[in-house]
């Protein structure tokens, strides 16, 4: 065995304990707050608000609130990957009402392009009855 020095000793003991520290604070340190997701998710209820989701996908619409409210209280709580991934499906949800009132709102337009084509249908044939 090699003897050591107190000295040799006293600073392997220091960089053990230099170590363990950074260790240690590298394990109790948290993600920061998911600030981009929640801004986003944000952003994506405001505009599914804009589209009228509110009257053509409410479902959704609730759920992508209850979702960031949901992440804002994971944010208080430390929680940070939770509240990130709760965000995220904020997001997808406003995403989901937006596009669920865009194809209502399509639908409606086609509905009313057929029931215009039926009547303009109608009013040629009886037209042409009357011409005859």
């Amino acid at each position: 065995m090699n003897p050591t020095s107190p000295t040799q000793t006293r600073s392997l003991l220091l960089a053990a304990a230099s170590l363990s520290s950074v260790l240690l604070l590298a394990a109790c340190a948290s993600p920061p707050p998911p600030t981009a997701s929640l801004k986003l998710a944000q952003q994506a209820i405001a505009t599914a608000e804009q589209n009228e989701a509110g009257r053509y996908a409410p479902g959704e619409l609730a759920e992508s609130r209850t979702e960031l409210a949901a992440a804002n209280t994971a944010v208080s709580d430390k929680q940070m990957v939770t509240a990130k991934q709760l965000a995220e499906e904020s997001t997808a949800a406003a995403e989901f009402a937006s596009a669920k009132t865009a194809d209502a709102k399509a639908n409606a337009v086609n509905d009313e392009m057929k029931r215009s084509t039926a009547t303009l249908v109608q009013e040629m044939q009886r037209n042409a009855g009357a011409q005859q």
